[in-house]
């Protein structure tokens, strides 16, 4: 039925997926009351008006949720006419330089449009993007997933220690990394960090591996445009220097989210549980500072 559902979304105009995306991303935002909350109370900490902007980012999130069928089923000729490169030279230069590259892609916008649109691009066919990815929880999804996001110039890596060697090895061969950087991480492989001023479990991962092999990290954000057309992906790169104690470096990709988040602040996922405790993390400090020892 899901398999159906998703097929039948991508033979639609991308308009018109949007539109009731935004539609559903609204109901259920007016319907559950521990989503609502959440997603206010995690806006209400980046300093935004929740009042003006709860609504639009709730529509927002709905728009991503049905999205996805059409970024991952479309033709690619589709794609390349929906997505743009705000910031073409800071990527170019970056994959330019020969040193392995890092793609950290929050949940903002369309952010699987990101790897394909990396797929896209010429450099992918010598340099394929490793992008690690979490087993979906409904089996009956794992096919589609799988076949969508690996095209050539992707290869999936999944979230287990077979993918972190799978992405050790992209580094020693200088290749390319797509990593979801605010997703929550299972026991052991985070550490609490600041996010929006609230201590939040981040993964140690990025850092890690940068640090490895001398890579160039990179924060993208896909703008997701109005009406249907497409998505603008805009590149940064991290300004602070990496340095090898955990609590900095998390703390200083956690700052470079920040700020491309706030670029389009109502397209990041908001309602999501981004300051969980997974099981088996170390507890918060009482006055809430990160307890990490």
């Amino acid at each position: 039925m899901l398999l159906t559902f998703f097929k039948l979304l991508s033979r639609l105009p991308l308009s018109v997926v949007q539109a009731l995306g935004g539609l559903l991303g609204r109901f259920v935002y007016a319907v559950s009351g521990s989503y609502a909350q959440r997603l206010r109370e995690n806006m209400a900490l980046a300093g935004l008006d929740v009042a003006q902007l709860a609504s639009a980012a709730a529509a927002e999130a709905g728009r991503q949720s049905l999205e996805t069928a059409w970024v991952w089923l479309r033709p690619r000729s589709d794609l390349a006419r929906k997505i743009t490169w705000a910031d073409a030279p800071v990527i170019d230069a970056a994959l330019a330089d020969g040193r392995a590259v890092i793609i950290l892609t929050p949940h903002l916008g369309c952010f699987e449009a990101i790897a394909q649109g990396y797929a896209l691009r010429p450099e992918a066919r010598t340099r394929p993007m490793t992008a690690l990815y979490r087993r979906p929880r409904k089996d009956v999804l794992l096919p589609l997933v799988e076949d969508a996001r690996a095209k050539d110039g992707l290869l999936l890596a999944p979230a287990d220690m077979r993918g972190v060697r799978m992405l050790m090895r992209a580094i020693k061969l200088k290749q390319v990394l797509g990593i979801l950087p605010d997703q929550v991480p299972s026991q052991g492989d985070g550490v609490w960090a600041p996010f929006f001023g609230k201590p939040a479990y981040t993964m140690v991962l990025p850092a890690k591996l940068a640090l490895s092999g001398n890579a160039i990290v990179l924060v993208l954000g896909a703008e997701r445009l109005p009406q249907g057309a497409g998505f603008r992906i805009h590149v940064e790169r991290l300004a602070e220097q990496l340095t090898g104690t955990p609590e900095h470096d998390v703390a200083a990709i956690n700052r470079a989210i920040e700020k491309m988040v706030l670029r389009f602040p109502t397209q990041y996922l908001w309602g999501y549980n981004r300051y969980k405790r997974p099981a088996g993390a170390p507890p918060q400090a009482d006055d809430g500072t990160p307890r990490n020892a």
